[in-house]
């Protein structure tokens, strides 16, 4: 037993009194920060780049109830904690630097929702799939629409868009291009097995928008309105360079036939790999062969055990930095 107990034992007897911290003693601590978000059940698109994610969001934002904003790289948008002094704040706060961003993240984007009018967002950004696991940690009320698309179409797409006035010099080469596009592709695939969501196929949404669409709205819990095919009739399709597809399908405002992936049957190892993955077929109507190991070089080739190093991770920050969206013969 300490001294305050009989002190304070003494003291009640004595004059009915004791000894109490006041408040605010340094010893008082704040309770841990309250994880509301201003968002209510947002909605993301995860998809690899060139899979038709621009197409899907001028659809969707042509609902009446979603809200469908431009391009908005969440993972390029953080709080700046450097100093030891906005450290010791926040520890003093019990925040994180995760934190802080999920606050920002938060707060944009209800922001933006609450200036629409409508009641849902729909965000749509390619290289938000690279922080899947964050985004569902922000926002665990989230719904997620995952879009696939033909690999061998969404490397051949990023290929040919690629642009010298808009990307890094020496990230355009076949090689370069596919090794960013499995990096998406796998992690579209990782959000997958890991979060409840909805699947929908570009070819699927191009062959027969009505099904795809209707099948879309039934999952959101909203009504199916016809005019969402005919989108250009309330869309904003005006996208600012960089910020999506602006080519004459996307601006025409009506779903156009999807351009088919690339008629050769020859893929690389890992590339055939991923189309097994997601069941899509060689043009002879074969199944890919999905055998080997996970682990693959930047050039799509299975690298020998004790020869994986960290130059790959270079490549893919050349590459994802490159990536813009503006192939003016195909939907993105």
């Amino acid at each position: 037993m300490g001294w305050k107990e009989p002190v304070n034992s003494l003291l009640t007897r004595t004059i009915g009194y004791q000894l109490q911290r006041p408040p605010g003693h340094r010893t008082r601590i704040l309770p841990p920060p309250v994880s509301g978000r201003m968002l209510t059940r947002p909605v993301f698109i995860f998809s690899p780049a060139r899979s038709g994610s621009t197409l899907l969001r001028a659809i969707l934002g042509s609902h009446t109830q979603l809200y469908a904003p431009p391009e908005l790289p969440l993972l390029h948008m953080t709080a700046r904690v450097e100093t030891k002094w906005i450290q010791t704040s926040l520890r003093a706060l019990q925040l994180t630097k995760e934190d802080l961003d999920h606050m920002l993240w938060d707060r944009v984007l209800a922001d933006t929702l609450a200036r629409s009018g409508k009641p849902v967002v729909v965000v749509k950004t390619p290289s938000n799939v690279l922080g899947w696991p964050r985004i569902a940690e922000c926002w665990p009320d989230a719904r997620f629409i995952f879009l696939l698309r033909h690999p061998a179409a969404v490397v051949a797409s990023l290929h040919a868009s690629w642009d010298a006035n808009w990307q890094t010099a020496g990230t355009g080469s076949l090689e370069k291009v596919t090794a960013s596009a499995l990096r998406y592709m796998r992690k579209v695939e990782e959000a997958r097995n890991n979060l409840a969501g909805h699947t929908v196929r570009y070819e699927d949404l191009t062959a027969d928008p009505e099904t795809a669409v209707r099948q879309l709205c039934g999952f959101l819990g909203l009504a199916f309105q016809p005019a969402m095919l005919d989108y250009g009739q309330f869309a904003d399709l005006r996208i600012a360079p960089g910020l999506g597809d602006a080519s004459k399908n996307i601006r025409s405002g009506r779903i156009q036939p999807g351009t088919p992936p690339p008629r050769s049957a020859e893929v690389s190892p890992a590339l055939a790999q991923m189309c097994a993955t997601w069941d899509y077929r060689r043009p002879d109507g074969q199944s890919y062969e999905a055998a080997g190991s996970p682990e693959w070089d930047a050039a799509g080739q299975p690298a020998p055990d004790g020869e994986r190093d960290g130059s790959e991770d270079a490549i893919f920050d050349a590459v994802d930095d490159a990536v813009r969206e503006q192939l003016p013969s195909d939907q993105h």
